[in-house]
């Protein structure tokens, strides 16, 4: 069973972008167009959100105690797909994915 596993030819799809609603959104498009092709899905699976935090003086001569604070967020989904037939592959290629959206695909 455990060399079952490890012999299966897995693609990896990971999605980054700053809003959720696009997130759901291409992950859902990405789901449904696997499922039609019969290849086991596994995911979405949600990471950590990472934080980027940027201290800015909000004058740029005098008064440095006055500062602002800037954040962007960045959230992460992972997609398996285990057994991926050339139908598969073909339907991830024709996919729209919305902009603002970053896509990584590994074999």
């Amino acid at each position: 069973m455990l060399i079952n596993r490890v012999m299966r030819k897995k693609v990896r799809i990971k999605l980054k972008t700053y809003d959720t609603t696009l997130l759901s959104f291409s992950c859902q498009s990405i789901i449904d167009s696997i499922s039609r092709t019969n290849a086991s899905i596994i995911g979405p699976i949600s990471m950590p959100t990472r934080r980027k935090i940027y201290c800015v003086l909000r004058s740029p001569h005098v008064d440095k105690d006055s500062r602002e604070h800037f954040e962007i967020r960045v959230h992460t989904k992972l997609i398996d797909v285990y057994e991926p037939s050339t139908q598969t592959i073909d339907a991830l290629m024709k996919l729209n994915i919305p902009a603002g959206v970053d896509v990584e695909v590994k074999i």
